[in-house]
Protein backbone atom coordinates (compact mmCIF):
# COMPACT_ATOMS: atom_id res chain seq x y z
CA UNK A 1 0.00 0.00 0.00
CA UNK A 2 1.24 3.61 -0.94
CA UNK A 3 1.55 6.12 2.06
CA UNK A 4 2.13 9.71 1.84
CA UNK A 5 5.28 9.13 3.30
CA UNK A 6 6.66 7.11 0.25
CA UNK A 7 8.66 9.03 -2.03
CA UNK A 8 7.05 10.69 -5.68
CA UNK A 9 8.48 10.96 -8.86
CA UNK A 10 6.82 14.32 -9.99
CA UNK A 11 7.86 14.33 -13.63
CA UNK A 12 11.59 13.92 -13.25
CA UNK A 13 11.61 16.11 -10.08
CA UNK A 14 11.87 13.49 -6.88
CA UNK A 15 9.73 14.54 -3.78
CA UNK A 16 10.36 13.44 -0.51
CA UNK A 17 6.78 12.66 0.40
CA UNK A 18 3.56 13.00 -1.39
CA UNK A 19 2.45 15.80 1.08
CA UNK A 20 1.89 19.71 -0.55
CA UNK A 21 2.11 22.73 1.20
CA UNK A 22 -1.11 24.21 -0.33
CA UNK A 23 -0.79 27.66 -1.73
CA UNK A 24 -1.86 30.88 1.16
CA UNK A 25 -2.20 34.17 0.68
CA UNK A 26 0.67 35.65 3.94
CA UNK A 27 0.30 39.43 2.85
CA UNK A 28 4.03 39.62 4.14
CA UNK A 29 5.93 41.12 0.72
CA UNK A 30 6.83 44.26 2.33
CA UNK A 31 9.62 45.10 -0.62
CA UNK A 32 9.69 47.59 -2.95
CA UNK A 33 7.23 46.53 -5.45
CA UNK A 34 6.25 43.77 -3.81
CA UNK A 35 9.19 42.35 -3.48
CA UNK A 36 9.70 38.68 -1.30
CA UNK A 37 11.49 39.46 2.14
CA UNK A 38 13.94 38.09 4.30
CA UNK A 39 10.97 37.10 6.38
CA UNK A 40 9.39 35.27 3.48
CA UNK A 41 12.81 33.39 2.45
CA UNK A 42 12.53 31.75 6.75
CA UNK A 43 8.89 30.95 6.54
CA UNK A 44 9.48 28.76 3.10
CA UNK A 45 12.63 27.76 4.35
CA UNK A 46 11.08 26.43 7.50
CA UNK A 47 8.39 24.42 5.30
CA UNK A 48 10.81 22.39 3.19
CA UNK A 49 9.92 18.96 4.51
CA UNK A 50 7.02 19.21 2.38
CA UNK A 51 7.11 17.02 -0.69
CA UNK A 52 6.13 19.62 -2.59
CA UNK A 53 5.65 23.73 -1.73
CA UNK A 54 3.50 25.80 -3.42
CA UNK A 55 3.87 29.41 -2.63
CA UNK A 56 1.15 32.24 -2.51
CA UNK A 57 -0.34 33.51 -5.20
CA UNK A 58 2.22 35.93 -6.93
CA UNK A 59 0.91 38.49 -9.69
CA UNK A 60 2.22 38.60 -13.30
CA UNK A 61 1.43 41.72 -13.93
CA UNK A 62 0.57 45.04 -11.88
CA UNK A 63 -2.80 44.89 -12.43
CA UNK A 64 -3.22 41.39 -11.49
CA UNK A 65 -2.60 42.19 -8.26
CA UNK A 66 -5.88 42.08 -5.37
CA UNK A 67 -4.88 42.17 -1.91
CA UNK A 68 -2.11 44.40 -0.49
CA UNK A 69 1.20 43.19 0.22
CA UNK A 70 1.31 40.14 -2.39
CA UNK A 71 4.23 39.42 -4.17
CA UNK A 72 5.02 39.72 -7.66
CA UNK A 73 6.78 38.02 -10.41
CA UNK A 74 7.01 40.53 -12.92
CA UNK A 75 10.10 42.86 -11.88
CA UNK A 76 13.97 42.34 -11.90
CA UNK A 77 14.27 43.40 -8.02
CA UNK A 78 11.32 40.76 -7.29
CA UNK A 79 12.96 37.68 -9.09
CA UNK A 80 16.02 38.55 -7.18
CA UNK A 81 13.53 38.46 -4.09
CA UNK A 82 12.16 35.18 -4.93
CA UNK A 83 15.40 33.47 -5.90
CA UNK A 84 16.60 34.03 -2.29
CA UNK A 85 13.62 31.65 -1.05
CA UNK A 86 14.42 29.17 -3.42
CA UNK A 87 17.95 28.91 -2.84
CA UNK A 88 16.83 28.96 0.63
CA UNK A 89 14.01 26.08 0.33
CA UNK A 90 16.55 24.09 -1.77
CA UNK A 91 19.57 24.14 0.82
CA UNK A 92 16.97 22.21 3.24
CA UNK A 93 16.04 19.61 0.33
CA UNK A 94 12.69 21.05 -0.91
CA UNK A 95 11.11 21.65 -4.11
CA UNK A 96 8.67 24.69 -4.20
CA UNK A 97 6.35 25.73 -7.30
CA UNK A 98 5.35 29.65 -7.48
CA UNK A 99 1.70 29.81 -7.64
CA UNK A 100 0.85 32.72 -10.35
CA UNK A 101 -2.22 34.83 -9.66
CA UNK A 102 -4.42 37.26 -11.97
CA UNK A 103 -6.88 38.39 -9.25
CA UNK A 104 -8.82 39.76 -12.15
CA UNK A 105 -11.67 41.61 -10.89
CA UNK A 106 -11.02 41.21 -7.38
CA UNK A 107 -9.37 44.37 -6.09
CA UNK A 108 -9.41 47.75 -5.91
CA UNK A 109 -7.50 50.62 -7.86
CA UNK A 110 -6.32 52.06 -4.10
CA UNK A 111 -4.10 48.67 -4.38
CA UNK A 112 -2.61 49.52 -7.82
CA UNK A 113 -3.67 52.37 -9.04
CA UNK A 114 -5.63 50.88 -11.88
CA UNK A 115 -8.74 49.69 -12.50
CA UNK A 116 -9.37 46.04 -11.81
CA UNK A 117 -10.16 43.63 -15.03
CA UNK A 118 -12.14 40.59 -16.07
CA UNK A 119 -14.30 38.57 -18.71
CA UNK A 120 -17.28 41.48 -18.55
CA UNK A 121 -18.28 43.92 -16.52
CA UNK A 122 -19.49 42.36 -13.72
CA UNK A 123 -19.38 43.90 -10.28
CA UNK A 124 -18.58 41.17 -7.78
CA UNK A 125 -20.83 41.17 -4.44
CA UNK A 126 -18.38 42.07 -1.32
CA UNK A 127 -15.45 44.11 0.07
CA UNK A 128 -11.80 44.04 -0.88
CA UNK A 129 -9.18 44.28 2.15
CA UNK A 130 -7.19 47.73 0.93
CA UNK A 131 -4.83 49.62 3.51
CA UNK A 132 -7.64 51.53 4.17
CA UNK A 133 -9.95 49.08 5.37
CA UNK A 134 -12.34 46.94 3.74
CA UNK A 135 -14.16 48.58 0.45
CA UNK A 136 -16.85 47.34 -1.83
CA UNK A 137 -15.66 45.62 -5.05
CA UNK A 138 -15.88 47.86 -8.48
CA UNK A 139 -16.84 46.75 -12.01
CA UNK A 140 -14.04 45.28 -13.48
CA UNK A 141 -13.06 46.72 -16.78
CA UNK A 142 -13.85 44.27 -19.44
CA UNK A 143 -11.19 42.90 -21.25
CA UNK A 144 -10.78 43.16 -25.11
CA UNK A 145 -9.37 40.44 -27.27
CA UNK A 146 -5.73 42.80 -27.63
CA UNK A 147 -5.66 43.13 -23.72
CA UNK A 148 -6.77 38.71 -23.45
CA UNK A 149 -3.83 38.16 -25.87
CA UNK A 150 -1.69 40.61 -23.62
CA UNK A 151 -2.94 39.27 -20.30
CA UNK A 152 -1.99 35.49 -21.26
CA UNK A 153 1.40 36.44 -22.43
CA UNK A 154 1.91 38.30 -18.92
CA UNK A 155 1.03 34.62 -17.50
CA UNK A 156 3.84 33.13 -20.12
CA UNK A 157 6.52 36.05 -18.72
CA UNK A 158 5.65 35.32 -15.08
CA UNK A 159 6.51 31.44 -15.58
CA UNK A 160 9.81 32.59 -17.62
CA UNK A 161 10.43 34.70 -14.56
CA UNK A 162 10.01 32.18 -11.86
CA UNK A 163 12.14 29.80 -13.84
CA UNK A 164 15.27 32.59 -13.59
CA UNK A 165 14.21 33.18 -10.34
CA UNK A 166 14.79 29.42 -9.21
CA UNK A 167 11.28 27.72 -8.96
CA UNK A 168 10.90 24.19 -9.95
CA UNK A 169 7.85 24.72 -11.60
CA UNK A 170 4.98 26.84 -11.51
CA UNK A 171 0.86 26.70 -10.82
CA UNK A 172 -1.74 28.15 -12.47
CA UNK A 173 -4.40 29.74 -10.16
CA UNK A 174 -7.36 29.00 -11.49
CA UNK A 175 -9.80 28.47 -8.57
CA UNK A 176 -11.15 30.36 -5.66
CA UNK A 177 -12.95 33.62 -8.09
CA UNK A 178 -9.77 35.02 -9.40
CA UNK A 179 -9.20 35.48 -13.56
CA UNK A 180 -8.79 31.92 -14.52
CA UNK A 181 -11.88 31.20 -12.37
CA UNK A 182 -14.07 34.60 -13.59
CA UNK A 183 -13.76 33.24 -17.29
CA UNK A 184 -14.96 29.19 -16.34
CA UNK A 185 -17.88 30.59 -14.02
CA UNK A 186 -21.20 31.76 -16.25
CA UNK A 187 -22.21 34.41 -13.55
CA UNK A 188 -18.62 36.34 -14.07
CA UNK A 189 -18.38 35.88 -17.75
CA UNK A 190 -21.28 36.79 -19.93
CA UNK A 191 -19.18 37.26 -22.96
CA UNK A 192 -21.19 36.19 -26.37
CA UNK A 193 -17.73 36.29 -28.51
CA UNK A 194 -15.22 33.21 -28.87
CA UNK A 195 -14.46 33.40 -24.75
CA UNK A 196 -17.94 33.01 -23.05
CA UNK A 197 -21.44 31.35 -23.86
CA UNK A 198 -20.79 27.94 -23.90
CA UNK A 199 -18.76 25.55 -21.42
CA UNK A 200 -16.22 25.05 -24.54
CA UNK A 201 -16.01 28.78 -24.86
CA UNK A 202 -15.73 29.53 -20.88
CA UNK A 203 -12.43 27.09 -20.67
CA UNK A 204 -11.15 29.00 -23.84
CA UNK A 205 -8.97 31.52 -21.78
CA UNK A 206 -7.51 28.39 -18.94
CA UNK A 207 -6.92 26.44 -22.41
CA UNK A 208 -4.74 29.38 -23.59
CA UNK A 209 -3.10 30.51 -20.89
CA UNK A 210 -2.14 26.66 -19.54
CA UNK A 211 -0.72 26.27 -22.91
CA UNK A 212 1.20 29.53 -23.51
CA UNK A 213 2.98 28.54 -20.36
CA UNK A 214 3.55 25.07 -20.78
CA UNK A 215 5.35 26.16 -24.03
CA UNK A 216 7.16 28.96 -22.18
CA UNK A 217 8.91 26.85 -19.82
CA UNK A 218 7.74 22.73 -20.82
CA UNK A 219 4.58 21.35 -19.54
CA UNK A 220 6.03 18.95 -16.81
CA UNK A 221 6.98 22.19 -15.23
CA UNK A 222 3.35 23.44 -14.90
CA UNK A 223 0.31 23.16 -12.58
CA UNK A 224 -2.82 24.14 -12.54
CA UNK A 225 -5.33 24.35 -9.74
CA UNK A 226 -9.33 24.27 -9.56
CA UNK A 227 -12.04 24.42 -7.78
CA UNK A 228 -15.46 23.61 -9.21
CA UNK A 229 -18.56 24.53 -7.24
CA UNK A 230 -16.78 27.36 -5.04
CA UNK A 231 -18.48 30.13 -4.47
CA UNK A 232 -15.60 32.43 -2.79
CA UNK A 233 -15.59 35.91 -4.58
CA UNK A 234 -18.75 35.81 -5.73
CA UNK A 235 -18.83 33.20 -8.22
CA UNK A 236 -21.77 31.46 -8.71
CA UNK A 237 -21.15 27.26 -10.03
CA UNK A 238 -24.53 26.12 -8.77
CA UNK A 239 -25.84 24.61 -11.38
CA UNK A 240 -24.38 21.18 -11.24
CA UNK A 241 -24.98 20.12 -14.97
CA UNK A 242 -22.99 23.39 -16.07
CA UNK A 243 -19.70 22.43 -13.91
CA UNK A 244 -19.90 19.11 -14.51
CA UNK A 245 -19.94 20.15 -18.82
CA UNK A 246 -17.44 22.45 -17.90
CA UNK A 247 -14.86 21.18 -16.12
CA UNK A 248 -15.19 17.70 -17.68
CA UNK A 249 -14.66 20.01 -20.85
CA UNK A 250 -11.49 21.86 -19.20
CA UNK A 251 -9.79 18.58 -17.78
CA UNK A 252 -10.38 16.70 -21.26
CA UNK A 253 -8.54 19.77 -23.21
CA UNK A 254 -5.44 20.15 -20.51
CA UNK A 255 -4.99 16.51 -20.32
CA UNK A 256 -2.66 16.71 -24.04
CA UNK A 257 -0.79 19.68 -22.79
CA UNK A 258 1.25 17.49 -20.54
CA UNK A 259 0.91 19.31 -17.12
CA UNK A 260 3.19 18.27 -13.94
CA UNK A 261 -0.26 17.76 -12.20
CA UNK A 262 -3.88 18.83 -11.59
CA UNK A 263 -4.83 20.28 -8.17
CA UNK A 264 -8.05 20.44 -6.65
CA UNK A 265 -9.24 22.70 -4.52
CA UNK A 266 -12.52 20.75 -3.65
CA UNK A 267 -15.76 22.73 -2.45
CA UNK A 268 -18.54 20.56 -0.15
CA UNK A 269 -20.35 18.51 -1.59
CA UNK A 270 -18.92 17.32 -4.69
CA UNK A 271 -16.93 14.19 -4.22
CA UNK A 272 -17.69 12.30 -7.01
CA UNK A 273 -17.13 14.96 -9.18
CA UNK A 274 -13.75 14.61 -7.38
CA UNK A 275 -13.07 11.00 -8.51
CA UNK A 276 -14.24 11.45 -12.02
CA UNK A 277 -11.80 14.62 -13.08
CA UNK A 278 -8.79 12.02 -10.93
CA UNK A 279 -10.00 9.37 -13.37
CA UNK A 280 -10.37 11.58 -16.66
CA UNK A 281 -6.73 12.84 -15.56
CA UNK A 282 -3.65 10.85 -17.29
CA UNK A 283 -1.38 12.52 -14.52
CA UNK A 284 -0.74 13.49 -11.36
CA UNK A 285 -3.52 14.49 -9.03
CA UNK A 286 -3.30 16.86 -6.38
CA UNK A 287 -6.36 16.84 -3.95
CA UNK A 288 -6.97 19.84 -1.21
CA UNK A 289 -9.50 18.24 0.59
CA UNK A 290 -12.72 19.99 1.78
CA UNK A 291 -12.81 18.92 5.84
CA UNK A 292 -15.47 21.58 6.68
CA UNK A 293 -14.29 24.66 9.49
CA UNK A 294 -11.46 22.29 10.35
CA UNK A 295 -8.10 22.32 8.72
CA UNK A 296 -7.16 19.19 6.61
CA UNK A 297 -5.35 16.63 9.43
CA UNK A 298 -3.78 13.28 9.67
CA UNK A 299 -7.61 11.25 8.78
CA UNK A 300 -7.01 12.71 5.24
CA UNK A 301 -3.48 11.03 4.53
CA UNK A 302 -5.72 7.87 3.76
CA UNK A 303 -6.98 9.59 0.54
CA UNK A 304 -3.21 8.96 -0.96
CA UNK A 305 -3.58 5.01 0.26
CA UNK A 306 -6.90 4.27 -1.32
CA UNK A 307 -5.84 6.57 -4.87
CA UNK A 308 -8.25 9.04 -4.12
CA UNK A 309 -5.32 11.27 -4.67
CA UNK A 310 -1.35 10.98 -5.93
CA UNK A 311 -0.52 13.66 -3.22
CA UNK A 312 -2.71 15.38 -0.64
CA UNK A 313 -2.14 19.14 0.30
CA UNK A 314 -2.52 21.00 3.28
CA UNK A 315 -3.05 24.57 4.17
CA UNK A 316 -3.94 25.42 7.88
CA UNK A 317 -2.04 22.83 9.30
CA UNK A 318 1.17 23.72 7.45
CA UNK A 319 0.71 27.18 8.20
CA UNK A 320 1.17 26.28 11.88
CA UNK A 321 3.17 23.24 11.91
CA UNK A 322 6.73 24.13 9.54
CA UNK A 323 7.66 20.08 10.16
CA UNK A 324 4.06 19.16 9.23
CA UNK A 325 5.21 15.76 7.50
CA UNK A 326 6.92 15.13 11.01
CA UNK A 327 3.85 15.80 12.70
CA UNK A 328 1.90 13.67 10.69
CA UNK A 329 4.65 10.74 10.45
CA UNK A 330 4.37 10.91 14.55
CA UNK A 331 0.58 11.51 14.81
CA UNK A 332 0.93 14.91 16.13
CA UNK A 333 1.13 17.11 18.12
CA UNK A 334 0.11 20.05 16.29
CA UNK A 335 -0.20 23.26 16.93
CA UNK A 336 -3.38 25.72 15.65
CA UNK A 337 -3.23 28.07 13.38
CA UNK A 338 -3.75 31.85 14.52
CA UNK A 339 -6.23 33.52 12.13
CA UNK A 340 -5.90 36.51 13.86
CA UNK A 341 -1.88 36.70 11.96
CA UNK A 342 -2.92 34.98 9.10
CA UNK A 343 -2.54 38.04 6.86
CA UNK A 344 -0.26 40.78 7.47
CA UNK A 345 2.22 41.66 10.25
CA UNK A 346 5.47 40.79 11.24
CA UNK A 347 7.38 36.99 12.27
CA UNK A 348 4.19 36.57 15.06
CA UNK A 349 2.32 33.88 13.59
CA UNK A 350 4.51 33.41 10.69
CA UNK A 351 8.02 32.32 11.50
CA UNK A 352 7.56 31.54 15.39
CA UNK A 353 5.54 28.31 15.17
CA UNK A 354 7.81 25.80 16.98
CA UNK A 355 8.95 22.45 15.63
CA UNK A 356 9.14 19.69 17.23
CA UNK A 357 12.01 19.35 19.72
Amino acid sequence: MTTAFAPYDLGGIRLSNRIVMAPMTRSRAYGPGGTPTELMTTYYAQRASAGLVVTEGTQPSAVGQGYPDTPGIHSAEQIAGWREVTDAVHAEGGVIFLQIMHTGRVGHPSLMGLAPVGPSAVTAQGQVYTHEGPQDFVTPHELTEAEIARTIADFAAAARNAVEAGFDGVELHGANGYLIHQFLAPNSNRRTDAWGGSPERRIRFAVETARAVAEAIGGDKVGFRLSPGNPYNDIDESDRTDVEATYTALVDALAPLGLAYLHQMEAPGIRDLVVRLRKAWPGTFVLNPFTGMEPTGPDELTLVEDGTADLIAYGGLFLANPDLPARLAAGGPFNSPDRATSFGGDHRGYTDYPALG
